[in-house]
């Protein structure tokens, strides 16, 4: 990077320090620390939502996600305006009845102190995982413009998220990430019109539509359906609704979001434009990486994007490498040349020569894949690189390599800021809820700047647990696809649970804490023998605690209905 893009990044990061710092003083209680004192309007809850969902994985990994495997990724969102709906409906009024610091307390008050401390710690295990994973992404950035080692720059990324949230609590996470999402979509809309931008004269937005699409790369809408299938209409909607609804609904780094609104109305506003404006700002990130494919196709591409593992091999390798290199130029210039002269036939009109054009340039597509698949099988398996692909590289070495001095600046500063927004609320509400769940529930009631004192140390601890497991994110290839892979082996049996407490009033806490156990073991089992793909995961387990339980109330006489939550 130039001089003047150090700047951009240097003092957008410092911005939003001092802005977050500045909105988060102040602080004496737990109740300000970890819940901003139920103040935020809606437009501030929205950001914070989509902040907290949109990592720095979700604009680092995603146009990497299309450009290698197409556009199919967005139907993973088509359940979630379903889920805002129900969860307005149910959830926020329940939670907000009860005046609760996390979603778990509901459950102790609902059925008894185990249940609640098993869903608690579920959520803990799920959400510590996925935020250490989430911290790799921005480090994947320090380690490529500055060319430190990984593992010292997840502890440079980590350090700094830690003092940001340590200090600032819940009011400087929602503060700042409202100005920070609006920073990451500029600098994204910025990033997408560059694109087209920088296609060669003469070739047109339709045109490179036209090459992604005979790619593969604008399948957003699939209809075949396989249970193993990851990404389809039918996992989309039925699986991507019950992620939504835990994730949204049941998982503290959501909740947390929503309950600091000022009432349900700002509550329900927020969640609702959340459901109506995410699957759009998807498709458009998902667009992005499906231009730069085509930007590749006309541009020479490398042959693996992680440039420090592919220097790696060249220099341990040479002779190997050469061969390699060799290979794929001659393809990638194959290529080139095909992609041309399929805008030129798109214009004359000439659809027999246009035909065969796109069956040669997409037989040079599988050859190059089956290139590159070959070197991230060379990298991983000598261990030049913990990386297993380069997905994660793609939309960075685009990046780097084909902006304009200042854009890759406030770029690289989006994507550390997006990760700042989501993990800053990720490591607020795992304090939130080891604090609340498990610390304070067994002891003696303690002053409020007691509560904020142990809410900054929890902060603490899980900054340095979340550090520690970003160190083995690496060896788990696409961010994205690892992230929601995590989430659904726990989302399910904890949404089941709730699902459990809100519409079946007669069960009570062991029936649901055998339920929960039985199913949890069930699903690792399901995805260790890699029977579904991993969004059914989710619908599986919510279904399967709520069948239990149905089941079991037959043997185990019903105790009196509760009416009172």
């Amino acid at each position: 990077m130039k001089t003047f893009d150090w700047l951009v990044l240097f003092f957008t990061l410092l911005l939003m320090i001092v802005y977050g710092l500045h909105k988060g003083r102040k602080q004496d209680s737990a109740h300000s620390y970890l819940l901003a004192d139920r103040q935020m309007p809606w437009y501030v809850v929205l950001l914070g939502i989509m902040a907290t969902q949109a990592s720095a994985i979700t604009f680092l990994s995603a146009p990497g996600q299309a450009y290698t495997d197409g556009m199919r990724f967005v139907q993973y969102y088509f359940g979630l305006p379903i889920a805002m709906i129900v969860i307005c409906v149910t959830f926020i009024p329940i939670f907000r009845k009860l005046n609760v610091f996390t979603a778990y307390e509901y459950l102790e008050t609902r059925f008894d102190k185990k249940t609640r401390l098993l869903t608690a710690m579920l959520f803990l295990l799920s959400r510590g995982l996925s935020t250490g994973i989430s911290i790799y992404a921005p480090a994947i950035i320090l380690s490529s413009i500055l060319g430190l080692n990984i593992y010292l720059a997840n502890i440079i990324t980590g350090g700094l998220l830690i003092i940001h949230t340590y200090f600032g609590g819940a009011k400087a996470v929602a503060h700042t990430q409202k100005l920070q999402f609006l920073i990451i979509l500029t600098a994204m809309g910025i990033a997408g019109y560059m694109v087209v931008h920088r296609l060669p004269e003469g070739i047109s937005m339709t045109d490179a539509l036209f090459i992604a699409g005979k790619s593969g790369k604008l399948n957003v809408i699939t209809t075949d359906f396989s249970w193993k299938d990851k990404y389809n209409i039918w996992s989309g909607i039925i699986g991507g609704f019950f992620l939504a609804l835990s994730y949204f609904g049941t998982d503290q780094s959501q909740v947390g979001r929503y309950i600091t609104a000022k009432d349900n109305t700002e509550s329900k506003m927020g969640l609702l434009l959340n459901g109506l404006i995410k699957v759009p700002m998807q498709f458009a990130i998902l667009l992005i990486g499906a231009l730069v494919f085509t930007f590749y196709s006309y541009y020479p591409a490398p042959v693996h994007f992680n440039s420090y593992a592919y220097s790696q091999f060249e220099t341990a390798e040479p002779q190997r490498a050469g061969n390699i290199q060799s290979k794929y130029n001659q393809l990638h210039t194959q290529n080139e040349q095909l992609a041309v002269s399929i805008a030129r036939e798109r214009k004359s009109g000439n659809s027999a020569q246009l035909d065969a054009s796109v069956a040669a340039f997409k037989n040079t597509q599988t050859n190059i894949k089956s290139l590159r698949d070959s070197v991230s099988a060379i990298i991983a398996g000598h261990h030049y690189s913990p990386d297993k692909n380069d997905t994660n590289y793609i939309f960075l070495y685009f990046v780097q390599h084909s902006l304009p001095t200042g854009i890759i600046g406030l770029l690289f500063a989006a994507i550390i800021l997006a990760s700042w927004g989501s993990i800053s609320a990720a490591l607020n509400s795992l304090a939130a809820s080891s604090l609340v769940d498990l610390h304070l529930h067994r002891n003696a009631p303690i002053t409020d700047r007691r509560k904020l004192k142990l809410g900054r140390w929890h902060t603490l601890a899980w900054g340095i647990y979340c550090i520690g497991i970003a160190m083995f994110a690496a060896r788990l290839g696409s961010l994205i696809e690892a992230v929601n892979i995590l989430g659904s082996l726990f989302y399910g049996t904890i949404l089941g649970i709730f699902l459990v407490a809100f519409y079946m009033k007669r069960i009570q806490g062991n029936l649901v804490f055998a339920a929960a156990i039985i199913t949890e073991l069930v699903v690792c089992i399901i995805y260790y023998c890699d029977i579904v793909s991993f969004l059914w995961l989710n619908v599986i387990g919510a279904l399967l605690v709520v069948i239990i339980c149905a089941a079991g109330s037959i043997v185990i006489p019903p105790q009196k209905e509760i009416t009172s939550l």
